[in-house]
């Protein structure tokens, strides 16, 4: 197809150097610039956001502050209390050391 463009002179200049170099025409590196110019576009598209579902209930429960990461973690530690896993029962070892807390013999 044919259509009139109106370009920069030394952009033009450079795009006809780059096609005498690359032994191509001038439209075909218009062409590959404006394809790659779209390309790179294209690819930055946002995806659609990801839905997460949601499920009903009263909200926050009772003596929840979400803005208050010490509360919080009380609800949380009461009710793993209230509900004991089996790997509670398991030696915590911290940080290398022995789990009954006396010092790493060395």
């Amino acid at each position: 197809m044919r259509t009139t463009v109106r370009l920069d002179e030394h952009l033009l200049h450079q795009a006809k150097q780059h096609a005498a170099a690359s032994g191509t025409t001038l439209t075909a590196v218009l062409e590959q610039a404006l394809r790659e110019l779209l390309a790179r576009r294209a690819a930055a598209v946002r995806p659609e956001p990801v839905r997460l579902k949601t499920f009903r209930g009263g909200g926050v429960r009772p003596g929840v502050d979400l803005d208050d990461s010490a509360s919080l973690l009380d609800v949380m530690v009461d009710q793993d209390e209230a509900n004991p896993s089996p790997l509670r029962a398991l030696p915590a070892a911290g940080f290398g050391g022995p789990a009954d807390g006396r010092a790493p013999v060395t």
